[in-house]
């Protein structure tokens, strides 16, 4: 009979990553969600491991009382790769869940008011006020949570790839936001929170035009703007943040990151903001192990790496090879439709949420690991490689995909009339 500890290690032992694949026992995989979009060196990388390594045989944890220091480099790492006016950090989370509540409680403590203007489709955390905020009500159906003053807004078209809107202004209103403040609000405003890309609601690309509109709004009536890349950032779109690259124009009061930053899955988060905004008291907001010495190590680490091994150019060099790979297995798919995204952030929708559940399900048989939206409630399936990956990756990715929609097309016999 085999022991507790042997049976747990024998279960954990099944998984063993290596760069962008993950070992099962039985298969070997492309993690093309990478992980949940919180491996940006997939699952290994020896310099960041070896980091760690070193630092956990140091010490494993340290109060915050000592950390403030190394937070302040970090900060000064991060400087590059920040839009003008962000010039502050705080670090205290280890989730985009927390970082997002932080972000919100600066905001109201900064304007003295209190609600929250979010997104439809959104996803800003797992939290009770982090999810009241976001966009799925279905998360919320058995729980109630309400911050005063707060309401939601429509989402406009995706744009194919992000392209169409990038360098054009267009007078269009996409959602008459004044009137929503005006006649569907008491005033009692403290932000605007979104994300540059929807991540879990489909990966929506936002119009150019609706970031010039929401930060003219935000200034108009003193709104603090968050935008929250817990997804986008740390190069996910091409750009260490997207508001430094096709986002710019939000020039957001805070920005929120999470996920990436770990560059192997080290949970970490942060807040980085106008020093204006730097309002809190320690005890305001805090988390036990925000800040802790495996967090730092890995943030430290993946800022340089980003930056040594010029990942930002890796996507950037292969986001049209992998937008053209995607739009020509629309072409050969009937499934596959509206293709869309930026740098290593593409998504693509099936005629429903239960088809995207079946090519999920093909797509690992053929050793594929890709992620649906709106936790299976969603049409959209998401395509988010490591950014180490190169354009073999990308071939072995798209290969995968065009075995998983043609079984899916034989199994189904739909033909484009039924679509």
């Amino acid at each position: 009979m085999k022991s507790k500890n042997n049976y747990f290690e024998e279960m954990i032992g099944h998984y063993k990553g290596d760069g962008p694949y993950l070992h099962d026992g039985q298969r070997v995989m492309l993690d093309a969600a990478s992980g949940t979009f919180n491996l940006p060196f997939g699952y290994t990388h020896p310099r960041l491991i070896n980091k760690l390594k070193h630092q956990i045989e140091r010490c494993a944890h340290l109060s915050s009382a000592y950390t403030k220091p190394i937070a302040d480099q970090i900060l000064n790492q991060l400087k590059p790769h920040l839009p003008d006016g962000i010039d502050s950090l705080w670090l205290r989370d280890v989730s985009g869940s927390g970082a997002v509540e932080g972000a919100i409680r600066m905001s109201q403590k900064y304007t003295g008011r209190t609600g929250v203007i979010s997104l439809f489709m959104s996803h800003h955390g797992q939290s009770l006020a982090t999810a009241s905020i976001s966009g799925n009500a279905f998360r919320l159906e058995h729980f109630n949570t309400i911050i005063n003053g707060s309401f939601k807004i429509p989402v406009p078209d995706s744009e194919l790839a992000g392209q169409e809107s990038a360098n054009t202004s267009n007078p269009t209103r996409f959602c008459e936001l004044e009137d929503f403040i005006n006649y569907g609000s008491s005033g009692n405003i403290a932000c605007l929170i979104l994300e540059p890309i929807l991540g879990n609601g489909g990966n929506i690309v936002l119009p150019v035009e609706f970031y010039r509109q929401l930060r003219e709004i935000c200034n108009k009536y003193n709104i603090v703007l968050i935008a929250d890349e817990v997804q986008t950032g740390f190069g996910r779109t091409g750009t260490f943040f997207a508001t430094t690259g096709y986002a710019k124009e939000l020039k957001p009061d805070i920005i929120v990151f999470a996920k990436g930053a770990g560059g192997i899955g080290i949970p970490t988060g942060g807040i980085l903001m106008n020093h204006k905004l730097d309002v809190l008291e320690s005890y305001e907001h805090s988390n036990t192990s925000g800040a802790n010495p495996l967090s730092l190590t890995a943030l430290h680490e993946t800022i340089s790496i980003i930056e040594d091994e010029q990942l930002l150019e890796n996507v950037q060099l292969n986001e049209p090879y992998l937008r053209d790979a995607l739009l020509k297995l629309q072409d050969n798919h009937e499934l596959i439709t509206n293709v869309r995204g930026l740098g290593y952030m593409f998504g693509f929708d099936t005629p429903s949420p239960e088809i995207t559940t079946m090519a999920i399900e093909i797509a690992a048989e053929h050793g594929l690991i890709i992620r649906g939206s709106r936790y299976g409630k969603g049409r959209a399936i998401k395509v988010r490689p490591p950014l180490i990956c190169g354009p073999d990756h990308i071939d072995e990715l798209v290969a995968k995909l065009d075995c998983t929609f043609t079984k899916l097309e034989k199994k189904l016999n739909i033909s484009k009339e039924i679509i």
